[in-house]
């Protein structure tokens, strides 16, 4: 062993290029009582992307971190697709092809993973999986400014799987939980039972939309239609797994939202409230509910579990 080698810090850093910042959080789950951020900050751009994080790895030292960051939702397609009957070890090729009539480019250059669906099987219909695809030139793309600032990303994730590691947390047992999520760029369902992930969707409402203060009943109509649309679709496909609840994370004037999306679907409706299963001592920020919406996903990507030594 090197007397030079640098020790590893535990847990998983999440780093989020955007157009005009870099989000980095850090959870550590291992030994903790309850997950812990110990980081959960933003940095303003300085230059380009590649100048920006080598500002970061040298005076954050990112080289002694496991290192995760996530797909944006334009750059990725996810489908419901029927779990091939072959080998486990065969199964994401055999998906791979599966995918071929629904994307809108070559199989070959994409980038394909699937997670299985559970209890489908015991439903009365064929065991289901989530795959995604992506290019491999967006793939490239992504991975490019943090090869060029000599950063090593182990992880790259997509925000369905990031928030299941929110909700989870929250979730009662044997039962299903919706969770809806605004940050920037929109909103995500998710449904989750048992710390997996059953079905998700995207919904175009944003942060800033809530911000604006004009057509709010127009608003909060669209999201309770899309809501119980979705609610009754997870039903049909799911009638094994009910859903206790929906969650909701916090948007400008939410305690409204969640009254008028409680009078109009058909479960209970609360805030989401990052203190009720995760600590953050030393990031005081994040007790703005408004910041911890902004972060879920970057929190949540974090949250991966502890590789084995």
């Amino acid at each position: 062993m090197s007397l030079f080698s640098k020790k590893q810090r535990p847990g998983w850093l999440c780093l989020n290029l955007h157009a005009d910042r870099v989000d980095l959080s850090h959870v550590l789950l291992v030994g903790k009582p309850r997950p812990e951020i110990l980081l959960c900050e933003s940095f303003r751009k300085e230059g380009s992307d590649l100048d920006t994080l080598k500002r970061l790895r040298k005076e954050l030292n990112l080289d002694r971190y496991q290192c995760i960051t996530l797909l944006k939702t334009s750059q990725y397609q996810m489908f419901a697709v029927d779990a091939p009957n072959v080998p486990a070890a065969e199964a994401k090729n055999a998906v791979r092809w599966s995918l071929k009539d629904m994307i809108d480019y070559p199989v070959e250059t994409a980038m394909v993973d699937a997670v299985r669906v559970p209890g489908g099987e015991h439903a009365g219909r064929p065991a289901q999986m989530l795959a995604v695809a992506a290019r491999n030139d967006a793939i490239a793309a992504t991975v490019q400014p943090f090869n060029d600032a000599d950063i090593d990303l182990e992880v790259i994730d997509i925000p369905e799987l990031a928030q299941r590691n929110v909700a989870k947390l929250l979730e009662e047992d044997g039962r299903g939980l919706a969770m809806l999520c605004f940050d920037d760029a929109g909103a995500l369902l998710t449904f989750t039972s048992g710390g997996e992930l059953y079905q998700a969707r995207q919904i175009e409402v944003s942060l800033q939309d809530f911000a604006s203060g004009t057509d709010v009943e127009a608003r909060y109509d669209r999201v309770a239609l899309e809501l119980q649309r979705s609610l009754d679709h997870f039903d049909r496909q799911f009638r094994n797994v009910a859903v206790s609840r929906l969650i909701v994370s916090q948007v400008p004037d939410g305690a409204r939202l969640v009254e008028y999306l409680g009078g109009n679907l058909t479960v209970p409706v609360s805030l989401l409230d990052l203190e009720q299963v995760v600590d953050f001592p030393g990031v005081p920020e994040l007790r703005d509910p408004l910041r911890q919406s902004q972060c879920l996903q970057l929190i949540g990507a974090a949250m991966r579990e502890e590789r084995a030594a």
